[in-house]
């Protein structure tokens, strides 16, 4: 049986549970998961909590992994979707139908990415024009798969949003 990998990609800011949560559930699904920042140093998130990238965004190959993890925090994926290395990772991993899940305010990354238009999906409310002027199909609802493509609206809603990413990973071949 293959080893499921996942890469959670976060930045300075980050919600600390939409990080923390994600991490252990996927680890706990036996699915071995990175951390990659961008930083290559020690961040905390908006709670204080620290976290160390596993790997450089420089060393991220869509060969490595089977999904791709946005967390939210406001700030984290403002920072995350500045950075090209990232949105080129994140357009492949769609492109050549990887899992792309987030939360929250991360889907801001999948939207500077360019992923989004014409699929369905959420968002925390207050970023709810952004969805729909990038072109996507918002829908009110804690989370919502569109093929590959993972989104939940809040962290209230980590356990529906993780129960979900972990079965479509589980389900690669």
């Amino acid at each position: 049986m293959k080893i499921k990998k996942a890469v959670i990609i976060t930045g300075p800011g980050f919600e600390d549970p939409e990080v923390i949560y994600p991490y252990f559930r996927l680890q706990e699904s036996k699915i071995k998961t990175d951390i990659a920042t961008s930083s290559d140093s020690e961040i905390k998130g908006k709670h204080g909590y620290p976290i160390k990238p596993t790997v450089l965004i420089n060393d991220l190959s869509v060969k490595k992994y089977d999904a791709v993890i946005i967390p939210g925090g406001h700030e984290a994926p403002d920072r995350v979707r500045q950075v090209k290395k990232i949105l080129q990772f994140v357009r492949k991993m769609n492109k050549t139908g990887k899992i792309v899940s987030s939360t929250c305010h991360g889907p801001w990354v999948l939207i500077s990415a360019g992923i989004l238009k014409g699929k369905n999906a959420t968002c925390y409310i207050g970023m709810k024009d952004d969805l729909i002027n990038a072109g996507a199909i918002y829908h009110q609802e804690a989370v919502v798969v569109d093929g590959n493509i993972i989104t939940s609206d809040h962290p209230h809603n980590l356990a529906s949003w993780m129960k979900t990413t972990v079965s479509l990973i589980s389900k690669i071949s």
